[in-house]
C-alpha cells in the first residue's frame, strides 16, 4: 500500500492512496478463510467447500467489503502516523474510474486538519461575578405577578356594560337555518370575553352587554370545523346574559400559597426567593461566560480551517435570516449570503470552539451519561406524551446526541477554566443585571 502526499498548504492535505491487487486479494482469501469455517453448500460438508469454488461463488461480493476496509484501513494508519485529526469528514474519491478486477485501487483523499493549539497562560484571567439578591421589592412583584395569574371576578355593578377581558355567565342557544343543532346550547357558561374560546367573532359581540340583558350572536363556523355538519354555515345563537363580573387579582395570602403548592404565604415567598436568585445567579453566570470568553478569544491566535470557518458562517446567516424573516418556516427560501460580518463572527466561534476542546481533553473534561440523560430529559419535556419516543430517538441518532453533548462540554470546560481564575464578587441590582444580560443579546 503506498501513500502519496499531493498537497500541503497551511491546514490543507492531500494524498494518493494505492492499493495493490496482491493486497486486494489477500485481503479478499482473508475474508474467505474467516467465512470458510461457517459456509455450507451442496455436495460439501459444512466448512469444507474449497476455497476455489469459495472465491467463484463469493469473490466478487467479498470484494467491495474488502475495498473499503482496505481504503479505511490505510486512512486510520495515515491519520495514526501523522496524528492529523481532520476538520471534517474527509473527502475520498475513487480516480481509476475504469477499474477492474486485477488492477490496483487509486483513491484520492483531501481534508483540512485541526490546527495545533497553542499553550495559553490563563493566570492572568480575572473575572468579574455580579451577585443579586432576591430583595423584598422582587419577592412582592413576583408574588403580584402570581396573584394576576391566580386571578378572580367579582360582579360589577348594576347596569353596566361588559368590557374586554371580563367574565359573562350566560345561557346560549345557537341555531343553523332557524334549527337548534347538537351541542350548540349550554346554561350558566361562564365566559372570560377575549379568551379566543369561542368561534371567531362571537366574544367580540358580547363587548357591551350587560346583565338581564338579551343578544342574538350571528357568526359563521370556519370552513375547517371539526364538525363537519356545521363547517361554513352560519349560525345564530340567542345569548340571555345573567351576570357580568370583573376580574380582581386573587388575595396575597396564605390562600394564594395553597394554590402554588406552598404550606402558606412564608413559604412560598421562600419558593420565589430561591427562584429569584437561581434565575439572577444563571444570568450572572452567562455575563460571566462572555466575559472569560473575551479574554480567551484576545490571549490565543491559529490558523482556522475554512471549511469550519465557511459552515459556521453560513450557520449564522441562516439563523438570523430566519430571526428576521419568522414567517417562512422551513428551508423553502432564497440562498443566504454571508457576510464578512458573519465570517468574523464564526471565525471567534471556530477559535473559542477549538481552543476550549483543547483545554477540556488536557483537563480529561467529560460529560457522564447521568449529564446526557439528564439534558435528555429536559429536551423530552417540551413534547408532553411523547417524551419517550424523543428519548428513544435521541438514543439512536449520534448528531443528536452530539448537539446536546457539545454545550454541556463547553460548561464544564468554563466551570474549570473559572476555578483557577481569580473572580471577584460584585453585589448590583437586578436593573443592573438585566442591562448586561441584555447587552449579551444585542452583540
Amino acid at each position: 500500500m503506498q501513500v502519496t502526499e499531493t498537497l500541503n498548504e497551511g491546514l490543507k492535505r492531500g494524498y494518493a492512496i494505492t492499493v495493490t491487487a496482491a493486497e486486494l486479494d489477500a485481503k479478499v482469501n482473508e475474508k474467505l478463510v474467516e467465512a470458510q469455517p461457517e459456509v455450507e453448500m451442496k455436495g460439501f460438508r459444512k466448512g469444507k467447500v474449497p476455497m476455489a469454488l469459495l472465491k467463484k461463488q463469493f469473490g466478487e461480493r467479498v470484494l467491495g467489503e474488502a475495498m473499503q476496509e482496505a481504503v479505511d484501513g490505510a486512512m486510520n494508519e495515515h491519520f495514526e502516523s501523522t496524528g492529523d485529526r481532520p476538520a471534517m469528514q474527509p473527502d475520498v474519491k475513487m480516480t481509476n474510474e475504469d477499474w477492474k478486477a486485477g488492477d490496483d485501487v487509486n483513491v484520492e483523499m483531501a481534508y483540512e486538519k485541526l490546527p495545533e493549539i497553542p499553550e495559553v497562560d490563563m493566570s492572568g484571567i480575572k473575572l468579574e461575578k455580579m451577585v443579586v439578591k432576591a430583595d423584598d421589592d422582587a419577592v412582592a412583584e413576583a408574588l403580584g405577578n402570581l396573584a394576576e395569574t391566580a386571578q378572580d371576578f367579582k360582579a360589577r355593578k348594576k347596569g353596566s356594560k361588559a368590557k374586554d377581558g371580563d367574565q359573562v355567565t350566560f345561557d346560549f342557544l345557537g341555531k343553523v337555518d332557524g334549527e337548534a343543532f347538537e351541542g350548540g346550547a349550554a346554561e350558566d357558561y361562564p365566559l372570560v370575553l377575549g379568551s379566543g374560546s369561542f368561534i371567531p367573532g362571537f366574544e367580540e359581540q358580547l363587548v357591551g352587554v350587560k346583565a338581564e340583558e338579551e343578544k342574538d350572536v350571528t357568526v359563521s363556523f370556519p370552513d375547517d370545523y371539526q364538525a363537519e355538519h356545521l363547517a361554513g354555515k352560519e349560525a345564530v345563537f340567542e345569548c340571555k346574559i345573567k351576570e357580568v363580573k370583573e376580574p380582581v387579582a386573587a388575595e396575597v395570602n396564605d390562600e394564594l400559597a395553597t394554590k402554588f403548592g406552598a404550606e402558606d404565604l412564608d413559604g412560598l415567598k421562600a419558593q420565589i426567593s430561591e427562584r429569584l436568585e437561581a434565575e439572577y445567579t444563571g444570568a450572572a453566570r452567562a455575563v460571566m461566560k462572555r466575559g472569560l470568553l473575551d479574554q480567551l478569544d484576545g490571549l490565543v491566535s491559529f490558523e482556522l480551517p475554512p471549511s469550519l470557518v465557511d459552515a459556521e458562517a453560513g450557520q449564522i446567516a441562516h439563523q438570523l435570516w430566519h430571526e428576521d424573516n419568522p414567517e417562512v418556516e422551513g428551508h423553502d427560501h432564497p440562498e443566504i449570503e454571508t457576510t464578512d460580518e458573519h465570517k468574523k463572527l464564526a471565525e471567534r466561534r471556530v477559535r473559542l470552539g477549538l481552543l476550549l476542546a483543547e483545554l477540556g481533553q488536557k483537563a480529561e473534561v467529560t460529560v457522564t451519561d447521568a449529564e446526557m440523560t439528564q439534558a435528555i430529559m429536559a429536551q423530552a419535556r417540551q413534547y408532553p406524551g411523547q417524551e419517550r419516543q424523543f428519548f428513544e430517538f435521541i438514543q439512536q441518532n449520534q448528531q443528536m446526541q452530539q448537539q446536546l453533548r457539545a454545550p454541556l462540554f463547553e460548561d464544564k470546560v468554563v466551570d474549570h477554566i473559572v476555578e483557577s481564575a481569580t473572580v471577584t464578587e460584585k453585589e448590583v441590582s437586578k436593573e443592573d443585571l438585566q442591562k448586561a444580560v441584555e447587552s449579551l443579546e444585542e452583540e
